[in-house]
């Protein structure tokens, strides 16, 4: 079964003004909606970054990728590979790490990947769940990923979820997502405000929420020292503290000091950063990401590595739709070393989809794998269409969270460590 032909879709939805330590979303957020049709009429779906950068490079593997084998990875990751040569692919907000030509392959190759394993699935009337071992788990648990947050953008209305600048504001946010969908366990994005603060509402969730597990991740905007003490203050509050400080070798001083495990989506983004991590005891939680692990089966070959070394695992998450979700949900369901609740910016998208409805829920926190063969899920025809028209109008073309705040507050730095 070959690959006919390759469609390619940037869409843009809206976004909440989510602050960070690189500064705050814009009002507009980005991806990049994948198809591959076979010559047998079977259609698979992918989903990406909707950077301009990447975009390009996506658009022009798909031109490459077409006559491929869809059960042929290799051929196609070789592919995509010489395509991209010595090609590197950074983010502005620089949020998930170090860029290199390795990842910058393997975040091309991965919505391509995704979509070959929707299509296997459908011609073989099973789920995906099913190509990457079978199923450890029927529903994948996801945390409350709480984030500071303005009350709306800049000369816009309120939003529905109203502001979070304080730890009242923050456990009012953490008592309306896990209302709404019954989250277990709580992630607060930190790096916005000064240590204390952020302690503060660590202190303020576990008083409101004292069963829930708790995570705080500032973005490695903190030097070893200040990441050392505040892991301290926050003994016996946290299930892990992530991406406190900003380097393997930062990360490892931090871990010989702190008392609960350091997690990352940052200084171990490619397989080449894992020796030297586990050398280092940097980190005990590595949150994947499949796309820029490189799609699903190679994520799930780093989740076999991470388990023989005693590393746990989690999943990251940035602004994504629902194939992505769906995708995130088959590879968990199929880890067994993903024990602890994966991250998702599903309900920040307040509804928007590109996929139909009904396929995926969220149930007691946790998302039950669809039903269906393949991902399980269909596109919206007329939803992509209107996402598709709102990126052509929207004007942004790179998610730049920096000088978005920059507008807002000239004097704003990104630098790290901040603090």
């Amino acid at each position: 079964m070959r690959i006919r032909e390759i469609h390619v879709t940037p869409v843009a939805f809206r976004d909440p003004p989510l602050l960070n330590a690189a500064g705050v979303h814009e009002p507009w957020a980005l991806r990049t909606i994948v198809e591959v049709v076979t010559d047998e009429g079977l259609t698979g779906l992918g989903e990406t970054y909707g950077d301009l950068d990447h975009l390009v490079r996506v658009r022009a593997a798909a031109e490459a990728l077409r006559g491929h084998d869809v059960y042929g990875d290799n051929a196609m990751y070789a592919t995509v590979a010489a395509l991209v040569g010595a090609d590197v692919v950074t983010d502005l907000h620089g949020l998930t790490g170090t860029s290199s030509r390795a990842k910058t392959v393997d975040r091309i190759f991965s919505p391509f990947e995704v979509a070959c394993l929707d299509i296997r699935g459908k011609a073989a009337g099973r789920p995906v769940v099913d190509l990457l071992g079978g199923r450890v788990r029927d529903a994948v648990p996801y945390s409350a990923y709480l984030f500071y947050k303005w009350g709306g953008h800049p000369g816009g209305p309120e939003d529905g979820f109203g502001a979070a600048l304080d730890p009242d504001g923050v456990v009012e946010q953490a008592r309306l997502l896990i209302g709404r969908y019954g989250f277990g366990s709580i992630k607060l994005k930190g790096g916005v405000f000064p240590p204390d603060q952020e302690i503060e509402a660590i202190r303020a969730l576990r008083e409101a929420f004292p069963e829930h597990p708790l995570r705080l991740d500032p973005n490695a905007v903190w030097s070893v020292e200040t990441s050392i003490r505040v892991g301290r203050e926050l003994d016996g509050l946290l299930e892990y503290l992530e991406d406190p400080t900003e380097g393997i070798e930062g990360m490892a001083r931090v871990a010989a000091e702190v008392p609960m495990p350091l997690a990352t989506n940052m200084c171990v983004v490619t397989p080449e950063h894992l020796p030297p991590a586990l050398r280092a005891g940097a980190i005990g939680v590595l949150l994947t990401d499949h796309h820029y692990w490189g799609g699903l089966v190679r994520s799930a070959h780093i989740a076999t590595l991470c388990a023989t070394f005693g590393v746990a695992l989690s999943m990251h998450s940035n602004s994504h739709l629902g194939i992505s979700l769906a995708a995130m949900t088959h590879l968990a369901a199929a880890t067994p070393a993903v024990t602890h609740a994966c991250d998702t910016h599903t309900p920040w998208q307040d509804g928007q989809d590109v996929v139909a409805p009904g396929a995926l829920r969220f149930a007691d926190g946790a998302v039950p794998v669809p039903d269906g063969p393949g991902l399980g899920v269909e596109l919206d025809r007329d939803a992509l269409a209107i996402m598709n028209e709102q990126y052509e109008k929207c004007g942004v073309r790179s998610r730049d969270d920096t000088t978005y705040m920059r507008s807002v507050d000239p004097s704003f730095s990104a630098r790290r460590p901040r603090w």
